[in-house]
Formats: structure tokens, C-alpha cells, sequence
């Protein structure tokens, strides 16, 4: 990819994320990259091409992958902890309003299925630890996808919100709510 071909996709992608796909227009694009507009038209085909240029890049989708998730201890407490964190640390207030700002109605049928692959990769990879978890008689059985699914809720809630509201809605830092969080689940998860 060459520079002025990364430049206006993270101009597009910046954009989108402030402004939403619809919003945003070829002319912001162009003036926000630094290009002339007939740039952006020989770079890609039209501002539908820069986006999934975009949401193809490692930078620009959060990178969530099971490998991330691989560094566990098998005890509850230190794991769900790795957990929460390493997701929070990716799926930051911007990822959460790139992705809205994704949901477009002209681009959302391209675009979901890379929005969906960050909660289907912590979801499954969760499952799967909870399910060694038990396997290895740490933990009872449960519903471990629902379980795995409140969790994913839970730290998707507090993103999205913080992402919407800032701190106008709480004043609760990530950190406290992560281990606030991870002390109700674990109290959950072992009273059976």
C-alpha cells in the first residue's frame, strides 16, 4: 500500500468513526488526507472501496484473535482478569464508534461479518477456557456460552457507554470496573 493510499483510508476511517459512513463524503476524505478528490477516485473506486480497504487492516479492526487469549493460568481470577483487559485494551471507545459508524445500511452487509469477528473470537475463546476450566475440576458446569456471553455484555456495555458518554455516566474507571466485574462473576461462577 502506498503512503497517499493509507492516508485517505485512515482519513476515511477516522471520518466514519466521528462522522459515520454516511455523513462523510469524498470531498471531507480528500481535504482531511491532504489530496485532491480526482486522488482518491484513481487510489480506489469510490468511497465503498476505501472502507473495506480499511476494515481489512490490522490497525483498523482491533485485531482480536485467539492468540490473544492464550496466556491463562487456569485460575479464575487472574484469567478472567487477562481476559477483560486484553479485550478492553483493543475494543477502545474509537473501535466501538468506528463499528457504529460501520453500520451503515450501504456497507453494513460487507462490514458485519468483520464487526461480528471481534465478539465471536472473545466469546468462543472464553467458552473454550471455561470449558478446560471444568474439564480440569476447577469449576462446575454451567451454560458456559451464556456465561461467556454475559461477560462479552457486560465489558461491551461499559465501552459502548463510555464511548457515547465519557465519564457523564460514570465515574467508574475501567480498571475498578474490571475488578468489581470479575469478583461478581467469580462469585457466580463458584456458588453453585
Amino acid at each position: 500500500m502506498d503512503n497517499t493510499s493509507q492516508k485517505i483510508i485512515d482519513a476515511t476511517m477516522s471520518l466514519i468513526r466521528d462522522k459515520g459512513y454516511v455523513a462523510t463524503t469524498t470531498k471531507d476524505i480528500a481535504n482531511l488526507a491532504g489530496v485532491n478528490e480526482c486522488t482518491l477516485f484513481r487510489k480506489f473506486k469510490n468511497k465503498k472501496d476505501i472502507v473495506l480497504n480499511g476494515v481489512a487492516q490490522e490497525k483498523w479492526r482491533a485485531n482480536v484473535t485467539p492468540d490473544i487469549f492464550r496466556n491463562v493460568q487456569w485460575e479464575l481470577k487472574p484469567d478472567l482478569e487477562m481476559f477483560m483487559n486484553v479485550y478492553m485494551e483493543r475494543i477502545t471507545p474509537d473501535f466501538v464508534n468506528l463499528s457504529i459508524g460501520l453500520r451503515a445500511p450501504q456497507i453494513y452487509e460487507e462490514t458485519s461479518p468483520l464487526i461480528m469477528r471481534v465478539p465471536q473470537v472473545f466469546v468462543s475463546a472464553l467458552t473454550d477456557y471455561f470449558t478446560q476450566m471444568e474439564k480440569l475440576g476447577k469449576i462446575g458446569h454451567l451454560d458456559f456460552e451464556s456465561l461467556s456471553m454475559t461477560i462479552f455484555s457486560s465489558m461491551f456495555g461499559y465501552t459502548f457507554l463510555s464511548a457515547s458518554f465519557d465519564k457523564k455516566l460514570t465515574k467508574l474507571s475501567r480498571e475498578d470496573f474490571i475488578k468489581n466485574s470479575i469478583e461478581i462473576f467469580i462469585k457466580g461462577i463458584t456458588q453453585q
